[in-house]
């Protein structure tokens, strides 16, 4: 059957706004993720482990090199093709996209937004060519929502080290990072500052949490710390207060608005290669009306989480991004994202079920996506707080 000339996910051609050698470098990068990174997802997702063959090819696919351009030799993306980049990662596999974000988006986006120039060049070159391989730990097992006032893990001055004492949870790559960037309330000042923590360091301990029924590849753990000695030297010099590492989550929020983009997109192409293909009373269930309905409100969601996210970039390279509209698109988006999903997986009837057509991975991984970086109701408050000028946050 001929594919139809409007069969494609960026039904009203977003990708054209992208210059020629953007899109040369993304249809590449789509096409090695296809090559190199799919074959190595779904078996790891089934058994809940990390392929860790997909680090080389991390590396070699060369998309880290985008966080950190001074020290990869690039040039500075446009966050709108970044955001590109990201919405095809998810649109391979969730997971592995959410590894590959952590490391990345959140601990080398902390250790170069809130670094000494030296720090940023002792850690971050070997973080680009995935010769070290960062965590996260900002969330905690009795502060998730609450964290930025309800942080229990603590940092204490002694001399020139710093002692460290709590626990985190849901810390992605957490059982194998090599640099853990932590987060924890000074004592003295009552401010949150960041540490860099390494692997080994006596008195850290992580335990995979186990039983996850979203991104299952992705390797979250439980840490303890229990009077953690990390160097002043390691301390992040530029971290005085929550309000950096609020900085840090606004940037990556929106990149959750790319990510929830990718799986509704692949969601849809799913659904609709499955309608045209899939036979039902002697002819494909794409002849259905409510068949139809469906993909058509499929679509309607991803074009319009397409437009908000694009829009959002183009603010984010003219330097207007802000956290509320961050907190709106993934607010929307992975609203959205969960709509398309469960449309998906209803379209496939008893097949949405088992991971033999795909749909039932994604299915489930929108649940994750859909939680964190701020639930949509704490966005929703963000948001709010900026439309009326009254803040509902209690």
């Amino acid at each position: 059957m001929t594919r139809p000339a409007n069969a494609d996910a960026d039904f009203f051609g977003y990708a054209d706004l992208l210059t020629d050698a953007e899109r040369k470098r993304l249809a590449e990068i789509r096409d090695f993720l296809e090559r190199e990174i799919k074959p190595l997802a779904d078996d790891a997702w089934a058994a809940a482990e990390f392929p860790f063959a997909a680090i080389p090819k991390f590396a070699e696919l060369g998309v880290a090199a985008m966080s950190c351009p001074e020290f990869s030799g690039t040039e500075p993306p446009r966050a709108l093709f970044s955001g590109f980049v990201s919405m095809e990662m998810n649109r391979v596999d969730p997971s592995l996209a959410v590894a590959h974000g952590v490391h990345t988006g959140l601990a080398m986006g902390s250790i170069d937004g809130g670094g000494s120039d030296e720090q940023r060049a002792r850690w971050l070159p070997d973080m680009v060519k995935w010769h070290k391989i960062g965590a996260f730990a900002l969330t905690e097992p009795e502060g998730g929502s609450d964290v930025a006032q309800g942080m229990r893990t603590t940092a204490r001055r002694e001399g020139d080290d710093w002692v460290l004492d709590g626990a985190k949870r849901w810390i992605g790559n957490g059982t194998f990072a090599d640099l853990v960037v932590v987060w924890a309330r000074d004592v003295a000042d009552d401010q949150v500052k960041g540490f860099v923590v390494k692997k080994g360091t006596p008195g850290f301990t992580t335990t995979k949490i186990e039983g996850k029924i979203a991104l299952r590849s992705v390797q979250n753990a439980d840490i303890e710390l229990e009077n953690v000695r990390v160097p002043e030297a390691d301390r992040l010099q530029r971290i005085t207060s929550f309000r950096d590492t609020a900085e840090v989550l606004r940037e990556t929020r929106g990149g959750v608005a790319w990510q929830a983009l990718g799986v509704s997109v692949r969601a849809y192409e799913l659904a609709r290669r499955y309608a045209v293909e899939r036979e039902q009373f002697g002819k494909p269930i794409a002849d259905f009306q409510l068949i139809q309905d469906l993909l058509v409100r499929m679509l309607g969601n991803v074009t319009a989480s397409f437009g908000m996210v694009v829009r959002l970039a183009q603010l984010s390279d003219a330097g207007e991004a802000s956290p509320e509209r961050a907190a709106l698109a993934k607010a929307f988006t992975t609203t959205r994202m969960r709509e398309v999903v469960a449309w998906a997986r209803e379209l496939f009837g008893g097949n949405g079920i088992v991971l033999d057509y795909e749909i039932a991975k994604f299915f489930a991984d929108a649940e994750a996506i859909y939680s964190f970086e701020g639930s949509r109701e704490m966005n929703t408050l963000i948001v709010g707080k900026a439309i009326t000028g009254h803040s509902a946050f209690v």
